[in-house]
């Protein structure tokens, strides 16, 4: 169900972005009375799920959710269709129009995608607000680290001040912060005393394979919320509420310490020790093979921290929708720029439809899906936009070119670019989904 539900947001979610995609190349190519031949959500080699014509325009919808695509009349595209240009060119063409006019109908659809990201993040700021945790908050515990953030040189317990000189206000920003600006130190507060942190070589590609920015997070009491089935915890009588602090006498009074501590003594009789109103209690319990008591965390942080609450009316909400936009633009490049890095190897982590579809969560929630599709939006219009041929960004490179020195390329070229456009797509396709299939494998 959980898989099935992730599937639907993701389709729900590229469905909205390819129809705005393409239908930004749709107005423009009829603003300037270029003709449109078809108009497909997804694509239809062979058959289509239906069609139907309107004036001029065929419209439907296929069966390969890949994407989707406008015939424009006159274009080399993905169609291929040589024998439309082998026939005199027709005012009503894409090929008959001033290169001004070409250039802002391949435009069309990024412009569309850029401007559908502004629309939703005005949406969701004025209907949602925003909501963060404070890095000072965190700062009352300090923080957790896996294995990774410990050969960086975080240890449990840090209270971050800075990264790379910089206070990052907005704790969740964070891991993404030094991923993205591949930040080189870190300046924390360890018991008491301020440390400078200079991260080893080879941290950020480490970072990256490892595909989580729960390297370091937020550590907070261990209050019992609820039971797994069988737990030896609820049968040895501890409630919902109860506050655990230690194992054997041992003071463990954070989640991220006990769990650590409670692994070392699998199939073993323990003492939890554990607060319940004003009494502590202790209680004995036999581990099974795995170590685990069956005790879920609370884990809602405005039960530990306070949050920082912003309410933006529709006025306010326009400019932050623009400046979140633009920082998202800004984030995204930078994750491409880490591709070409040959000592982050960030290709090896690149991933196709099953990645995607991972980051959607569990449960069918609005909030997320409209802060997760604004993003596929900004990243779409970026990817469109890379000089490659048979992207978007092919066919302004050509077009720019023609716009400077005032030659247009040939068909044959075009057609040629096309088509070494189109290996190099379906290559980096199977890159991606191949990197999915094998990181799936390899997980079982």
């Amino acid at each position: 169900m959980v898989i099935l539900i992730k599937v639907l947001q993701l389709i729900l979610s590229l469905s909205i972005l390819v129809i705005v995609h393409e239908f930004g190349h749709f107005i423009a190519a009829k603003i300037f009375k270029t003709k449109v031949e078809k108009f497909y959500l997804f694509f239809n080699p062979w058959f289509s799920i239906f069609k139907f014509k309107y004036k001029d325009t065929e419209y439907g919808l296929g069966w390969l959710p890949l994407g989707g695509y406008v015939k424009i009349a006159g274009m080399i595209d993905e169609s291929m269709d040589k024998e439309q240009m082998k026939k005199p060119p027709q005012p009503w063409e894409f090929r008959s129009k001033p290169a001004w006019q070409r250039l802002i109908i391949m435009l069309g659809g990024v412009i569309m995608n850029v401007v559908l990201a502004i629309v939703i993040y005005i949406f969701m700021l004025s209907y949602y607000g925003e909501e963060y945790l404070p890095t000072s908050e965190v700062n009352k515990y300090g923080i957790s680290v896996d294995s990774t953030a410990m050969a960086m040189g975080f240890r449990n317990g840090d209270k971050i001040i800075s990264i790379d000189g910089r206070y990052i206000d907005n704790f969740q920003k964070i891991p993404v912060d030094i991923i993205l600006n591949e930040a080189k130190t870190a300046q924390v507060l360890r018991h008491g005393k301020e440390i400078n942190i200079t991260f080893p070589e080879g941290s950020l590609s480490r970072l990256i394979k490892q595909k989580s920015p729960a390297f370091i997070s937020v550590r907070i009491p261990f209050v019992v919320d609820h039971f797994s089935p069988g737990s030896v915890a609820k049968k040895a009588g501890v409630l919902p509420g109860d506050t655990i602090l230690g194992l054997n006498g041992m003071n463990l009074k954070f989640f991220n310490e006990f769990r650590e501590e409670i692994q070392k003594h699998k199939n073993q009789e323990v003492t939890i020790d554990l607060k319940r109103g004003n009494d502590t209690l202790h209680f004995q319990m036999t581990l099974d093979e795995k170590g685990l008591i069956g005790v879920y965390p609370k884990a809602d942080l405005s039960a530990f921290f306070h949050l920082k609450e912003k309410k933006y009316t529709v006025v306010q909400a326009i400019p932050a929708g623009f400046t979140r936009t633009w920082d998202g633009i800004g984030n995204y490049l930078k994750q491409l720029k880490l591709l070409f890095s040959p000592e982050v190897k960030a290709y090896e982590s690149i991933g196709g439809f099953g990645t995607i579809a991972s980051i959607f969560p569990a449960q069918w929630h609005w909030e997320s899906f409209w802060r997760l599709t604004a993003f596929l939006s900004i990243m779409l219009a970026i990817l469109n936009i890379l000089p490659i041929p048979a992207l978007d960004g092919g066919h302004v490179l050509f077009l720019l070119y023609e716009i400077i020195t005032g030659r247009k390329p040939s068909d044959k070229f075009l057609e040629y670019a096309q088509i070494v456009g189109m290996i190099i797509l379906f290559s980096l396709l199977i890159l991606a989904n191949g990197n999915d299939i094998v990181r799936y494998f390899s997980s079982r």
